[in-house]
């Protein structure tokens, strides 16, 4: 039952009550019951008397979530004058969905919803999600090139369950889907066309090389944005940005020569991935077509597949069909060589979205420190996983390449920050 914490008073003309009762119920999740002990109006406002035991209560007061709604009393609140709505003191509540409220002065205020009260818990449980489906699409995508090594129908694979992802949440309004034109098209084909080389360079590199090594060779990405930034779109990138580009360089060269699974194939299609992803990243800016981030991955993801179609026929198409799947099925069972696919396209698409949705929770430079540590659990557990061997060398110069890779994004945000603010100071 709701206690009242102060006195309560009511203004009101000449009107007299004998009493009003308050009931000693429970207050329910949208309905209260109210019994009134004594009333007694002076000049100055209400006092509480006992109530004789013969006196019939009163009907009920309902009120739910916003203010007091008298239904039992409003004849009898009529009868010499106007009174006021009689403010109610503060109590404990609950709403029609069992959640508690807080009365005060009349109107239920609704508590805190947990992740209001611990957004930390709420993006740390992000961010452990988007590292978790991260290494498990690593892992499983290497073990599967382990017995199907065909990068580019697998990089196929990825997409097209994604998309039908999309589409299934498209179908059911979960996001409702965007419309597009075809200027809107003309803008996300080519983000598409460096989305999809990307994704099928980075896949042939994971195939031919070490998953640790493709990823210190994609360290190099912020030197490759950086010098996309300053000489083909012109912008000026500070000395301090350049300078921590060193250790990123010079970790990678020393990680890179002594590199047990080294070849050409693996280093230099994980260069190309690096170039597409700094062109698309480019061409994001210019497309930027007010849908919402998860229609313009679903919308990119299609034509993406449309374009990784026709080379993984043509440079693949042959052997699958000659012994590639028979290979697959006879080493591990059609069941697991389906399931594998699946799987391992659903992680893929899975942790992409959950690393949108944990970035748009956090401020550039605890995006940028997730970036830097994400890379750090990949490396260290797909050692752990393959029982990669690395030679000193190859480590130390890794360890050197990620350093660089967290100055460089701690420097890049705190230059965006002040970026921000001063167009913000500007503004007003």
């Amino acid at each position: 039952m709701a206690s009242l914490i102060n006195p309560v008073h009511s203004p009101t003309r000449t009107s007299q009550f004998s009493s009003l009762y308050l009931s000693s119920k429970k207050i329910s999740p949208s309905f209260a019951l109210l019994k009134v002990r004594s009333l007694s109006f002076r000049a100055s406002g209400l006092a509480f008397s006992p109530l004789p035991e013969a006196v019939k209560p009163l009907p009920a007061v309902g009120f739910s979530g916003k203010g007091l709604k008298f239904s039992g009393w409003s004849q009898q609140l009529r009868r010499r004058g106007s009174v006021e709505l009689l403010p109610v003191a503060k109590a404990a509540a609950a709403d029609a969905d069992g959640a508690e409220i807080e009365i005060a002065d009349g109107y239920g205020k609704p508590t805190k919803s947990f992740s209001e009260k611990f957004p930390f818990l709420i993006t740390g449980f992000f961010f452990f999600m988007w590292y978790l489906l991260n290494v498990i699409f690593n892992i499983l995508n290497k073990k599967v090139y382990n017995y199907f090594p065909y990068p580019y129908f697998v990089s196929v694979i990825h997409l097209l369950v994604g998309v039908v992802y999309c589409l299934v949440s498209w179908s059911v309004g979960l996001p409702k889907r965007a419309p597009i034109d075809k200027e809107q098209l003309a803008l996300l084909t080519p983000v598409a066309f460096c989305h999809a080389l990307g994704h099928v360079m980075s896949n042939v590199s994971f195939a031919a090389v070490a998953v640790s090594f493709t990823h210190t060779i994609k360290a190099l990405e912020p030197f490759f944005n950086a010098s996309a930034s300053q000489f083909v779109l012109g912008h000026h990138i500070p000395l301090s940005l350049w300078l921590s580009l060193a250790p990123v360089v010079i970790g990678v060269s020393m990680a890179s020569l002594t590199e047990l699974s080294f070849n050409w194939l693996g280093f230099g299609s994980a260069m190309i991935s690096n170039i597409a992803f700094t062109y698309r990243s480019i061409y994001s800016k210019k497309a930027m077509t007010g849908m919402d981030s998860t229609n313009v991955y679903a919308y990119i993801s299609i034509i993406a597949l449309l374009v990784c179609i026709p080379p993984a026929i043509l440079i693949e198409g042959p052997q699958l069909l000659q012994y590639g799947f028979k290979d697959a099925i006879a080493k591990v069972g059609l069941y697991k060589f389906v399931s594998d696919l699946f799987w391992i396209g659903m992680f893929y698409h899975l942790y992409n979205q959950l690393a949108t949705n944990t970035l748009e929770r956090v401020a550039p430079l605890t995006h940028a420190v997730g970036n830097v540590l994400k890379r750090v659990f990949v490396i260290g557990f797909s050692i752990v996983v393959f029982g990669n061997k690395i030679s000193t060398q190859t480590g130390i110069g890794t360890a050197i390449a990620i350093a660089g890779v967290a100055i460089y994004s701690l420097i890049k945000a705190n230059l965006e920050e002040q970026k921000r603010k001063a167009a913000a100071v500007s503004a007003s």
